[in-house]
């Protein structure tokens, strides 16, 4: 399925554990509690898409597109975000237990906390977000 185009496609709790979805295109799809455990989204566009709840354990999003996507309280406990846009991405609540962030932008990811930077991997290729003045959350 590497490449296929889901763009809008209603996702909601559908499991595509496994699945090779590199290249997809998945802009503005509603993955809203999803399982893609193990998933590969290497260079998948995921551009606005829905991923509240979505259970991304071990998933493969090198190099992804998630601008402005929602990824509020997903599990993306050990994914590989290595190199992955997230400009305006939602991460409130987001586990980043051992996610790999190597060279990921992360300064204009919205509500990530030290908490969840703390549990992660990031390196020293990895542009972090400025703790803003009386507010204990980074922001980019």
């Amino acid at each position: 399925m590497a490449g296929v185009d889901l763009e809008g496609a209603d996702l909601t709790g559908c499991d595509l554990s496994g699945a090779d979805l590199e290249s997809a295109h998945l802009g503005s799809a509603d993955l809203t509690g999803a399982r893609l455990v193990a998933t590969v989204l290497r260079d998948a566009d995921l551009s606005g898409a829905d991923l509240t709840r979505a259970l991304l354990r071990q998933a493969d999003l090198r190099g992804a597109d998630l601008y402005g996507a929602n990824l509020s309280g997903a599990d993306l406990r050990g994914a590989r975000l290595d190199g992955a846009l997230l400009d305006g991405a939602d991460l409130h609540g987001a586990l980043l237990d051992g996610a790999g962030l190597d060279g990921t932008d992360l300064r204009t990811a919205l509500r990530l906390d030290e908490r969840q930077l703390m549990t992660a991997h990031p390196t020293p290729r990895t542009l972090l977000p400025t703790p803003q003045a009386g507010d204990p959350a980074l922001r980019g």
